[in-house]
């Protein structure tokens, strides 16, 4: 039974590791400072209150920062950066329904996971919620 349990523990952390390395390792988006709070009250980040309603919040990040709930209490955040493409050379990614699409290649990237067409996946951030604020950062 302990063999079971090891197993189980050990494969949690092989795969909570793996995704999250490649995309924060990305050559194309530098490593920038994020602090943001969202006030859920406000009616701009009003949608975050809703799963799969994300949002695009400017001045953070290399090109802003999309926000998404994704079930109860839990959240995602990227850079709307293209993560396959230089940074002078796009514009932020625009969102589409659950998916955020890079407008110089048109390649599009889930917004549970950032996975996308291309080899690199969106840059994630950290978030945690707490009352009515969202917290994004790294």
């Amino acid at each position: 039974m302990k063999k079971i349990w090891f197993f189980i523990a050990f494969t949690a952390v092989l795969f909570s590791c793996s995704d999250n390395n490649r995309s924060n390792n990305n050559p194309y988006i530098p490593n920038y400072s994020i602090n943001a709070y969202l006030d859920t009250n406000l009616p701009t980040y009003n949608k975050l209150l809703y799963p799969s309603n994300p949002v695009y919040v400017a001045n953070y990040g290399a090109k802003g920062i999309i926000v998404m709930k994704t079930g109860e209490g839990t959240y995602t955040a990227f850079d709307a950066a293209c993560p396959n493409q230089a940074l002078t050379s796009c514009t932020a990614m625009t969102i589409d329904g659950i998916y955020a699409e890079c407008s110089c290649d048109k390649a599009r990237y889930n917004l549970f996971t950032g996975l996308g067409e291309k080899e690199y996946p969106m840059k994630q951030y950290r978030v945690e919620f707490s009352g009515s604020v969202v917290h994004v950062y790294n």
